[in-house]
């Protein structure tokens, strides 16, 4: 017998003041919105006045969470960031990047730092026309011990966030480099600040778009994704499932094509038998 499997509810809309995230029910699917602003939190808690997002008590939650509710279809994630702690930053990309739902970022006003690998996370990024994001090597506060294996655990951070950025836009990773080790643009640091447009050439970001761009973008994902129905057979009166007969007379050499192309899955409706439990998923 199928163990029965209890459906995860949605998260509750909660106030947007609390966690700065709704879920917006639509007749073309129910998107849930998550705002990363200020600073992002990692595991020292930053001071009251500090406009914060909280990795660990509010987005990390969330995003499970949403990968989980069968009454979500999809996720949409606005950013408004300085940046902040880099390991927070990464857990929440890595979420975001193995999601299975839709997903589609959003860049307002800037998406600095850490904020970048952030952008490019979901499967589609987009970036208002005026919004920024400044590319920089990684820093440290606090004592730094002044021995080879502090500048190489530094290097190692680095390589983590530049692997991350390559492995989910279009940039090349010598391009990646140039920008972060560029010396002519800031003043007192190191890297390199792009507007919007330029996010869009260099391949960092996907599309220059507007809220009604992002959203348009996440519904057709949405309603591409619902289009993929599972068709199964239902057991014959053995109580094993049928073989699939042939389609518009199509020939088995075809059928199995056909099959291959469709990938095909077993049911967990039907006990196993010589007439092979077999599914297939009518892709579009």
């Amino acid at each position: 017998m199928a163990e029965e499997i209890t459906a995860v509810p949605a998260p509750e809309r909660s106030s947007i003041a609390e966690t700065g995230s709704i879920t917006a029910h639509t007749a073309r699917g129910t998107v849930h919105c998550i705002t990363i602003v200020g600073q992002i939190e990692g595991h020292m808690e930053l001071p009251a006045q500090n406009k914060t997002t909280k990795s660990t008590r509010h987005l990390i939650p969330q995003i499970a969470a949403v990968e989980q509710a069968e009454d979500i279809d999809g996720l949409l994630v606005l950013l408004n960031t300085v940046g902040g702690d880099v390991e927070a930053g990464l857990a929440i990309a890595e979420l975001i990047a193995g999601m299975t739902k839709p997903t589609v970022s959003l860049v307002l006003g800037g998406g600095h730092s850490i904020g970048v690998p952030l952008a490019v996370a979901a499967r589609r990024s987009f970036i208002a026309a005026s919004a920024a994001m400044t590319i920089h090597p990684v820093r440290i506060n606090g004592t730094i011990i002044a021995v080879p294996q502090a500048f190489e655990y530094l290097a190692k951070i680095q390589e983590r966030i530049s692997d991350f950025i390559t492995g989910h836009s279009h940039i090349q990773p010598e391009r990646l480099a140039g920008l972060m080790r560029e010396t002519g643009q800031l003043t007192a640091d190191v890297g390199t600040v792009i507007s919007g447009r330029e996010a869009q050439e260099i391949g960092l970001i996907d599309r220059v778009g507007t809220l009604s761009d992002a959203l348009e973008e996440l519904y057709g994902m949405i309603e591409r994704r619902k289009a993929e129905k599972i068709i199964s057979f239902p057991p014959d009166s053995r109580g094993c499932s049928r073989r699939i007969p042939r389609r518009n007379g199509a020939p088995w050499p075809r059928l199995r094509r056909a099959r291959r192309a469709a990938r095909i899955r077993f049911s967990a409706d039907a006990p196993p038998c010589p007439s092979a439990r077999v599914a297939f998923e009518k892709t579009t």
